[in-house]
Protein backbone atom coordinates (compact mmCIF):
# COMPACT_ATOMS: atom_id res chain seq x y z
CA UNK A 1 0.00 0.00 0.00
CA UNK A 2 2.84 2.08 1.09
CA UNK A 3 4.21 1.56 -2.34
CA UNK A 4 1.38 2.51 -3.95
CA UNK A 5 1.20 6.16 -2.77
CA UNK A 6 4.32 6.30 -3.20
CA UNK A 7 3.77 5.64 -7.01
CA UNK A 8 1.15 7.96 -6.77
CA UNK A 9 2.93 10.80 -5.43
CA UNK A 10 5.91 10.19 -8.12
CA UNK A 11 2.93 10.23 -10.99
CA UNK A 12 1.30 13.72 -9.32
CA UNK A 13 4.65 15.08 -9.03
CA UNK A 14 5.75 14.83 -12.72
CA UNK A 15 2.18 15.31 -14.19
CA UNK A 16 2.30 18.53 -12.19
CA UNK A 17 5.26 19.32 -13.67
CA UNK A 18 4.46 18.27 -17.43
CA UNK A 19 1.14 20.48 -16.93
CA UNK A 20 2.89 23.18 -15.98
CA UNK A 21 5.56 23.77 -18.73
CA UNK A 22 2.33 22.92 -20.90
CA UNK A 23 0.43 25.70 -19.41
CA UNK A 24 3.22 28.15 -19.97
CA UNK A 25 3.58 26.88 -23.36
CA UNK A 26 -0.09 27.41 -24.50
CA UNK A 27 0.06 30.96 -22.72
CA UNK A 28 2.34 32.31 -24.59
CA UNK A 29 1.35 30.84 -27.90
CA UNK A 30 -2.02 32.37 -27.71
CA UNK A 31 -1.25 35.82 -26.43
CA UNK A 32 -0.78 38.67 -28.72
CA UNK A 33 2.06 41.55 -28.48
CA UNK A 34 0.68 43.27 -25.93
CA UNK A 35 -1.50 41.11 -24.52
CA UNK A 36 -0.99 40.56 -20.70
CA UNK A 37 -2.29 37.28 -18.85
CA UNK A 38 -3.73 38.29 -15.67
CA UNK A 39 -1.33 37.49 -12.67
CA UNK A 40 -2.42 36.84 -9.09
CA UNK A 41 0.35 34.94 -7.40
CA UNK A 42 0.59 35.67 -3.27
CA UNK A 43 -2.18 38.45 -3.52
CA UNK A 44 -4.71 38.73 -1.13
CA UNK A 45 -7.80 38.80 -3.60
CA UNK A 46 -10.02 37.66 -0.34
CA UNK A 47 -13.50 38.71 -0.84
CA UNK A 48 -13.25 40.37 -4.88
CA UNK A 49 -15.75 39.91 -7.33
CA UNK A 50 -14.71 38.35 -10.62
CA UNK A 51 -17.66 36.98 -11.85
CA UNK A 52 -18.05 35.95 -15.51
CA UNK A 53 -14.56 37.00 -16.15
CA UNK A 54 -12.09 35.15 -18.10
CA UNK A 55 -9.24 34.71 -16.00
CA UNK A 56 -7.70 31.83 -18.43
CA UNK A 57 -3.92 31.10 -18.55
CA UNK A 58 -3.59 33.23 -15.38
CA UNK A 59 -1.64 32.55 -12.10
CA UNK A 60 -3.38 32.49 -9.17
CA UNK A 61 -0.60 30.59 -7.15
CA UNK A 62 -0.41 30.78 -3.27
CA UNK A 63 -3.18 33.66 -3.64
CA UNK A 64 -5.39 34.40 -0.62
CA UNK A 65 -8.90 34.18 -1.85
CA UNK A 66 -11.48 33.22 0.45
CA UNK A 67 -15.26 34.26 -0.10
CA UNK A 68 -14.39 35.28 -3.51
CA UNK A 69 -16.80 35.24 -6.74
CA UNK A 70 -15.58 33.11 -9.31
CA UNK A 71 -18.48 32.29 -10.37
CA UNK A 72 -18.90 31.44 -14.16
CA UNK A 73 -15.37 32.91 -14.42
CA UNK A 74 -12.95 31.22 -17.37
CA UNK A 75 -9.83 30.14 -15.15
CA UNK A 76 -8.98 27.05 -17.75
CA UNK A 77 -5.37 26.50 -17.89
CA UNK A 78 -4.12 28.39 -15.03
CA UNK A 79 -2.10 27.94 -11.92
CA UNK A 80 -4.00 27.71 -8.85
CA UNK A 81 -1.34 25.87 -6.64
CA UNK A 82 -1.05 26.55 -2.66
CA UNK A 83 -4.52 28.57 -3.07
CA UNK A 84 -6.56 29.30 -0.43
CA UNK A 85 -9.84 29.37 -1.50
CA UNK A 86 -11.97 28.86 1.68
CA UNK A 87 -15.58 29.57 1.38
CA UNK A 88 -15.06 31.09 -2.62
CA UNK A 89 -18.33 30.82 -4.82
CA UNK A 90 -16.57 28.65 -7.80
CA UNK A 91 -20.66 27.80 -9.30
CA UNK A 92 -20.05 27.35 -13.03
CA UNK A 93 -16.04 27.88 -13.04
CA UNK A 94 -14.19 26.33 -15.88
CA UNK A 95 -10.57 25.06 -13.92
CA UNK A 96 -10.21 22.46 -17.35
CA UNK A 97 -6.31 21.73 -17.64
CA UNK A 98 -5.71 23.68 -14.28
CA UNK A 99 -2.99 22.63 -11.66
CA UNK A 100 -4.55 22.92 -8.51
CA UNK A 101 -2.10 21.38 -5.95
CA UNK A 102 -2.68 21.57 -2.27
CA UNK A 103 -5.45 24.19 -3.14
CA UNK A 104 -7.63 25.27 0.25
CA UNK A 105 -11.31 24.09 -1.84
CA UNK A 106 -13.16 23.59 1.78
CA UNK A 107 -16.62 25.19 2.06
CA UNK A 108 -16.28 26.60 -1.69
CA UNK A 109 -19.44 25.91 -3.73
CA UNK A 110 -18.61 24.07 -7.10
CA UNK A 111 -21.79 23.56 -8.27
CA UNK A 112 -21.85 22.66 -11.91
CA UNK A 113 -18.31 23.52 -11.79
CA UNK A 114 -15.93 21.95 -15.35
CA UNK A 115 -12.76 20.14 -13.54
CA UNK A 116 -11.83 18.14 -16.57
CA UNK A 117 -7.88 17.24 -16.49
CA UNK A 118 -7.66 19.24 -13.23
CA UNK A 119 -4.41 18.22 -11.03
CA UNK A 120 -5.62 18.27 -7.19
CA UNK A 121 -3.45 16.16 -5.25
CA UNK A 122 -3.14 17.12 -1.67
CA UNK A 123 -6.18 19.37 -2.25
CA UNK A 124 -8.98 20.16 0.39
CA UNK A 125 -12.35 19.25 -0.70
CA UNK A 126 -14.25 19.38 2.95
CA UNK A 127 -17.47 20.66 2.83
CA UNK A 128 -17.76 21.66 -0.57
CA UNK A 129 -20.98 21.52 -2.39
CA UNK A 130 -19.98 19.36 -5.98
CA UNK A 131 -23.61 19.30 -7.03
CA UNK A 132 -23.03 18.79 -11.04
CA UNK A 133 -19.48 19.10 -11.34
CA UNK A 134 -17.51 17.13 -13.96
CA UNK A 135 -14.53 16.09 -12.06
CA UNK A 136 -13.45 13.74 -15.23
CA UNK A 137 -9.76 12.63 -15.50
CA UNK A 138 -9.05 15.06 -12.61
CA UNK A 139 -6.30 13.94 -10.90
CA UNK A 140 -7.76 13.60 -6.44
CA UNK A 141 -5.92 12.13 -3.79
CA UNK A 142 -8.10 8.96 -2.81
CA UNK A 143 -8.99 9.99 -0.07
CA UNK A 144 -10.62 12.85 -1.64
CA UNK A 145 -11.78 11.12 -4.29
CA UNK A 146 -13.88 8.59 -2.32
CA UNK A 147 -15.44 11.40 -0.05
CA UNK A 148 -16.23 13.38 -2.96
CA UNK A 149 -18.47 9.81 -4.11
CA UNK A 150 -19.96 9.97 -0.98
CA UNK A 151 -21.72 13.69 -1.43
CA UNK A 152 -21.74 13.44 -5.33
CA UNK A 153 -24.82 14.10 -7.39
CA UNK A 154 -26.48 15.76 -10.02
CA UNK A 155 -25.27 16.19 -13.82
CA UNK A 156 -23.58 18.94 -15.03
CA UNK A 157 -25.39 20.97 -17.22
CA UNK A 158 -23.08 22.19 -19.93
CA UNK A 159 -20.89 18.53 -20.38
CA UNK A 160 -23.82 16.45 -19.22
CA UNK A 161 -21.35 14.04 -17.27
CA UNK A 162 -22.99 12.91 -14.38
CA UNK A 163 -20.65 14.13 -10.77
CA UNK A 164 -20.53 10.42 -9.54
CA UNK A 165 -19.38 8.49 -13.37
CA UNK A 166 -17.09 11.99 -13.21
CA UNK A 167 -15.43 10.38 -10.14
CA UNK A 168 -15.38 6.99 -11.33
CA UNK A 169 -17.64 6.36 -7.88
CA UNK A 170 -18.26 2.70 -7.26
Amino acid sequence: MQLNNFFKTILSFFLSLAMFFLIEASASAVLQDGDEVPNYVRADITGFNFHGEDLSKSSIAGALARDADFSDVDLHGTVLTLSDLKGSNLNGIDLTDTLSDRVNFQNTDLRNSILINMIASGSSFAGADIEGADFSFAVLDSDDQRNLCKIASGINPTTGVSTSESLECK
